[in-house]
C-alpha cells in the first residue's frame, strides 16, 4: 500500500473513532477528513433541514423570498400603508407628482425626523401649471397616525396608518392618478387582486397538472400515450391568443367575484401542462422502486400508492413549477388588463392601473402613473429568484 493511501486510512479511522458535532465546519476542513466530516454531519439531517440548508446558502433566493414576503404584506394591509383612502375621489390633488421628503431644509439645516413642505399650483406664462414647495413651514412625517377608517380584514373597524403627514400638508410617495387617488395606496391594494389570482390560477394548474402526471406516470401503457397526446394538444394551443379570445367574452354584467373566478381559471387552463410532464417523468422514475413494490406487496391500492407514495415525493418539482407559474400569470393578467380585456373598475390590478399610462401625452407630462409597472418588475424578479433558489434546493445531495 502506498504511503498516500496509508494516510488517507489512518484518517478516515481517526475521524470514526472522534466525537462528532452534528454541523461540522465545512470551510474548516478540506480533503477526505472534510468529505468525511460533512457526510457525517449530513447523515444526522432530515430532507427537510438539508433543503432548508442549502437554500439559506443562496443569496439571490433569499432576496427573492423577502421581495415576495414584502409584496404579499403590502398587499394584505394595503389600507394600513395607504394614509389617503385609495378608492376616493378628489379632484383638486389630480396629477400631483410625487412628494419630495427632506432631511434638510431651505437653511441648510438637518432634521432626524423627515418632513414635507406643503405643494401648490403655479400658473406660467404659457398657461401651464407647475407644483412648487412652499418651503416656509415644515410638516413632519409621523409614523402610526390616525386617519380614514377602514377595516382591517374587511372585520376590524381601525384608523391606524402606517404614516402620515401632519397638519395639512399631503404625501404622496408615487404621486397621483388623474382622480386625485394615491398611486402608492392604489398599488398596494391592487397587488390584492393581481398576486391573488396568480396565485389561485397557478393552484388549479398546480393540481390539475400533478394529478394527471401521477395518473399518467403511474399506469402507463396506453392510458399514458393517450394522456400524453392530450397534452401536446393542449400544449399546441398559443397561450396569449387564448387567453385574450376568453378574456373577451367575459359579459359586462358579471359580478366582481364571477370575474374573478373566471379568469383565474382562463390563466389555468393552459399552465397545467409543463407540471404534469414533469410530474410524469419523475412517478415514471419512481414506480419500480422498492418502496412502491413493497406497498403492491401489502396490498395498498392505486390510488393509495399514487397519492401517499408517490405524489408526495414530487413535491419538490411541484413547489418549484407553483413559484415559476405566478409570474407568468401575473404578466399575462398585466398585459390583458392593460388592454382593456382582464380586469375592469371598480377592481384594480397592477394591469387596471397601467391603462392610465396608454397615451404618451399622458405619460409625457405625468410619468409617474406608470408607476405600478415596478410592483410587476418587483414581483415577477422575486418569483424567479425565489423559484431558482428552490429549485437548487429541491436536490440537496447534488454538489455544491
Amino acid at each position: 500500500m502506498s504511503e498516500s493511501l496509508r494516510m488517507q486510512e489512518i484518517e478516515k479511522e481517526r475521524v470514526f473513532d472522534e466525537p462528532l458535532l452534528p454541523e461540522a465546519d465545512e470551510a474548516a476542513t478540506d480533503g477526505v477528513l472534510g468529505t468525511v466530516l460533512r457526510q457525517l454531519a449530513r447523515s444526522h439531517e432530515s430532507y427537510g433541514e438539508l433543503v432548508w440548508r442549502k437554500f439559506r446558502r443562496s443569496k439571490v433566493a433569499i432576496v427573492g423570498g423577502l421581495i415576495v414576503l414584502a409584496l404579499f404584506i403590502m398587499a394584505i394591509f394595503a389600507d394600513f400603508f395607504s394614509p389617503y383612502d385609495p378608492v376616493a375621489l378628489n379632484m383638486r390633488d389630480a396629477f400631483t407628482p410625487p412628494t419630495r421628503i427632506h432631511f434638510i431644509d431651505s437653511a441648510g439645516k438637518f432634521h432626524f425626523q423627515p418632513f414635507v413642505y406643503k405643494r401648490v399650483q403655479k400658473l406660467n406664462a404659457d398657461m401651464t401649471s407647475t407644483w412648487v414647495d412652499d418651503v416656509t413651514v415644515r410638516y413632519p412625517i409621523n409614523f402610526f397616525v390616525r386617519s380614514w377608517e377602514y377595516k382591517l380584514f374587511g372585520l376590524i373597524p381601525t384608523d391606524w396608518h402606517l404614516f402620515g403627514a401632519a397638519g395639512d400638508a399631503k404625501i404622496f410617495l408615487l404621486g397621483t392618478d388623474r382622480f386625485g387617488r394615491d398611486i402608492f395606496g392604489r398599488s398596494c391594494m391592487a397587488g390584492r387582486i393581481s398576486l391573488t389570482m396568480a396565485l389561485f390560477g397557478t393552484l388549479i394548474s398546480v393540481f390539475v397538472g400533478a394529478i394527471v402526471g401521477v395518473f399518467s406516470g403511474y399506469y402507463g401503457g396506453g392510458i399514458d400515450n393517450w394522456t400524453q397526446r392530450f397534452v401536446e394538444f393542449v400544449q399546441s394551443f398559443p397561450q396569449l391568443p387564448l387567453w385574450m379570445a376568453l378574456a373577451a367574452v367575459i359579459p359586462i354584467t358579471w359580478d366582481q367575484f364571477a370575474v374573478f373566478v373566471t379568469m383565474s381559471f382562463i390563466f389555468a387552463l393552459l399552465s397545467w401542462t409543463l407540471l404534469a410532464r414533469e410530474v410524469r417523468g419523475k412517478v415514471l422514475a419512481l414506480r419500480e422502486t422498492d418502496f412502491v413494490l413493497a406497498a403492491k406487496e401489502m396490498g395498498a391500492s392505486d390510488s393509495r400508492i399514487m397519492f401517499q407514495h408517490l405524489l408526495p415525493n414530487t413535491f419538490s418539482h411541484i413547489i418549484v413549477v407553483l413559484t415559476l407559474t405566478i409570474p407568468t400569470i401575473i404578466l399575462a393578467e398585466s398585459f390583458l388588463s392593460f388592454l382593456g380585456i382582464g380586469i375592469q373598475e371598480p377592481l384594480v390590478s397592477w394591469g387596471t392601473m397601467m391603462r392610465d399610462a396608454q397615451t404618451i401625452q399622458t405619460l409625457g407630462f405625468n410619468p409617474w402613473i406608470a408607476s405600478s409597472v415596478f410592483f410587476i418588475v418587483a414581483a415577477v424578479l422575486g418569483f424567479n429568484f425565489l423559484g431558482d433558489g428552490l429549485r437548487d434546493a429541491a436536490d440537496p445531495y447534488s454538489n455544491d
